[in-house]
């Protein structure tokens, strides 16, 4: 299909502004409505000269400030959201404002204006711990803290507002994206900026375990692909996995990044792999995943100063915030 005016809300962040870019590139006329809680306005610095580019500083959770913002949009790439585990445990009702309200009321005014595709960045947190390697979009949903429930529910509203409503729209479920410009701050998890700040302090890899459990890396170039292939399409009330299917060990992550490793502690309640079944995205939207994990790893080095500012997470630090975390969540997974 061929849209020309999409909003992309979140697109001030780490993935909208991968994929805002793009869109600018492929001559579309671009609305970010973003309230910066995790974008950053930076990420958008380079592409201020190019034509068609609007930002506006808003949440989207507010349907009567957004509303206006629609007329005339055709596409709809909804990416806000609040991410992480450990603060969705401590501020939950933060973030069933920001990923379900937010959603309804991007639904809502997408629906008002008319907007012929609406796509659901959702997330691959669904699936908790799958009871299947690897796991297709079939496999049972296991929600296991506020932050995958919200998206999730974020999710069903999409599906539903398509169901009842004819808006057509299409839900991804990221796996582990990374890339430059993933964000610096927040809570300890994501390994990429974990690893990339202590190698730039000179300090050990903290690995979690073994370092021998894996995770489903997906470059951020080939997740916007994705985006604009569901864009592109005629689904709509589906949902699709968009991940490498191609699993990487932490261990092989800290070899490519290069630089001594220290283990610390196994966290509870974590998967020892995540692992996308991608063949349905493949067969119905013909997406497949470009970048070797070795590219994007090396893309990733020669950005590596994106991260200087960013904390260095040491054992003690981490060790700490886990209790934390353990603190609102009792016994759960002890």
């Amino acid at each position: 299909m061929g849209y020309k005016k999409a909003i992309v809300s979140g697109g001030a962040g780490f993935i909208g502004s991968h994929l805002t870019e793009e869109l600018l590139g492929a001559g579309w006329s671009v609305i970010v409505l973003d309230n910066l809680s995790n974008g950053r306005k930076e990420n958008l610095r380079g592409l201020k000269k190019k034509k068609g580019l609007r930002v506006f500083e808003v949440d989207v959770s507010c349907f009567e400030d957004i509303k206006a913002y629609f007329k005339g949009t055709s596409c709809v790439f909804h990416l806000a959201a609040l991410a992480d585990i450990v603060p969705s445990i401590e501020s939950p009702l933060q973030y069933h404002r920001a990923n379900v309200d937010g959603t309804v009321s991007m639904l809502e005014a997408a629906r008002s204006a008319g907007v012929k595709k609406f796509i659901y960045a959702a997330s691959s947190s669904c699936y908790g711990i799958p009871d299947q390697y690897p796991t297709s979009e079939t496999a049972g949903c296991k929600v296991e803290y506020p932050y995958a429930l919200t998206k999730y529910i974020g999710e069903q509203y999409v599906l539903h507002w398509a169901r009842v409503y004819n808006l057509p729209a299409v839900s991804l479920r990221l796996f582990n994206v990374y890339g430059p410009r993933s964000r610096t701050t927040g809570a300890y998890g994501a390994v990429f900026g974990v690893f990339l700040a202590q190698k730039l302090a000179g300090k050990k890899f903290t690995v979690v375990g073994d370092g021998n459990q894996t995770r489903d890396f997906i470059f951020v170039k080939d997740v916007v692909k994705a985006f604009i292939s569901a864009s592109r399409s005629d689904v709509s009330g589906d949902v699709f996995n968009v991940g490498s299917g191609a699993p990487q060990s932490v261990n092989r992550l800290a070899g490519l990044l290069g630089g001594e490793k220290e283990f610390i502690p196994k966290r509870p309640g974590e998967p020892d792999k995540t692992h996308a079944d991608i063949s349905k995205i493949k067969r119905i939207l013909g997406w497949r995943p470009e970048t070797s994990f070795e590219e994007g790893v090396s893309v990733m080095l020669k950005n590596i100063d994106y991260w200087r500012d960013a904390p260095v997470w040491t054992p003690k630090k981490i060790e700490k915030r886990t209790k934390e975390w353990f603190k609102h969540i009792g016994d759960k997974g002890k």
